[in-house]
């Protein structure tokens, strides 16, 4: 599976800084609680050896994860994003019509998606149907409970603040 991965320079780096912390602290941190339970002697019935065995498995699944997602990754970007038009690593300012609301999202690629922080996928059903689109741009999501209607009110580039 070769496939890119799309992420933000802000989401590349992010994944690179947690890669380094796990492989340079937690790592050794759960090397040496291992340690510290063998030496208690009986590992069979050892609760503290299972306990650190099991995060050390669930970290190296982690830094796997997060080694394959940085390898296959596609930065998009930011000087190259025009924001005439909606696209990855672009923020969106929209009106819902149906339900008088504003909102804004950052549009990013799956892996960094996360709609309780305001990144929504490019392959959600908003972030597909927002791809392209200008400003003023009136878009209708098909949504589970029903279509929704928005207006594209504004798009710009957000990193440490909005610029």
């Amino acid at each position: 599976m070769n496939d890119e991965i799309l992420l933000t320079k802000e989401g590349y780096d992010a994944d690179v800084a947690e890669l380094e912390e796990l492989v340079s602290v937690k790592r050794p941190e759960i090397a040496e609680r291992i340690k510290e339970a063998i030496a208690y002697g009986d590992i069979s019935e050892n609760s503290e050896y299972d306990s650190a065995k099991n995060e050390q498995a669930e970290l190296e699944h982690r830094i796997e994860k997060l080694e394959n997602r940085i390898r296959r990754a596609k930065i998009i970007d930011d000087e190259a994003i025009s924001k005439d038009k909606v696209g990855l690593g672009l923020s969106v300012k929209l009106k819902n019509l149906d339900a008088d609301e504003i909102m804004e999202f950052k549009i990013v690629g799956t892996a960094e998606a996360d709609p309780l922080a305001g990144k929504i996928s490019n392959e959600s059903s908003v972030g597909a149907a927002l791809i392209g689109r200008k400003k003023k741009d009136k878009v209708e999501v098909q949504a589970p409970d029903g279509v929704v209607h928005y207006e594209i009110l504004d798009i710009f580039k957000k990193s440490k603040g909005k610029q």
